[in-house]
């Protein structure tokens, strides 16, 4: 029997979509008007019956990611932190780009004291921006890493259970395998997402824990 840490190391590391979200820097240096649509993996097939006695499987984790609720659910997430840090970056670079507008505009007018302050506050700006650029990039690259991490907890025992189920030998990550061609009944994709929403949807449907009971007060200690 294929045990998860065993399946962690059949099934190479989780190229997960949220990998694929352009660094914060450059995307917030960008501020189109619309943000072009996420590049998609291909809608997958209709699945093929799998192979009496197959020992092998294949799964694609990128559509897993991309098509699963919890993986649509997590890029969500990494998209609003970017979108929110975006939005602040555009606030400071527009305070920053005010006082230069100032500063070409009427410098020649100003005495030395002022254009020398108005100097000072641009290369202010300048840096704090540029010190919150790095921490928001920090701030999207910790919550990528921590939604990673946590959908493949969540993902793992499932491909795990298929593997038991249907008695596997292995199971392969297909992007990273290097397979150049395969039974098409042998790519459990389709039935991996079907089984990882329904547990996602399970999980979500359960009944919030009901809060602790408080602690019973004290006895009262014994009058002598």
């Amino acid at each position: 029997m294929v045990r998860p840490a065993q399946l962690m190391l059949l099934v190479l590391l989780l190229a997960f979509v949220l990998s694929a979200v352009p660094a914060f820097a450059q995307a917030a240096a960008q501020q189109p008007a619309a943000q072009p649509q996420a590049q998609t993996a291909p809608a997958p097939q209709p699945p093929a019956v799998f192979p009496q006695g197959g020992k092998i499987g294949v799964v694609n984790l990128q559509q897993i990611a991309q098509l699963s609720a919890d993986g649509k659910a997590s890029t969500a997430k990494v998209q609003a932190l970017i979108a929110k840090k975006q939005a602040e970056v555009a606030a400071k670079a527009k305070q920053m780009q005010e006082n230069q507008n100032k500063l070409q505009q009427s410098g020649a007018l100003m005495n030395e004291t002022a254009r020398a302050q108005l100097e000072k506050e641009i290369e202010r700006q300048r840096v704090e921006q540029q010190r919150f650029e790095q921490d928001a990039q920090a701030e999207v690259t910790e919550l990528q890493t921590q939604l990673q991490g946590a959908f493949q907890e969540r993902l793992f025992p499932i491909l795990n259970q298929m593997v038991q189920e249907k008695g596997l030998h292995v199971l392969f990550s297909g992007l990273d395998a290097g397979i150049i061609s395969v039974d098409p009944g042998l790519d459990l994709t389709l039935e991996a997402i079907r089984r990882f929403d329904a547990a996602t949807a399970s999980q979500a449907a359960k009944p919030a824990a009901p809060p602790a009971a408080p602690a019973a007060p004290a006895a009262p200690a014994p009058k002598p």
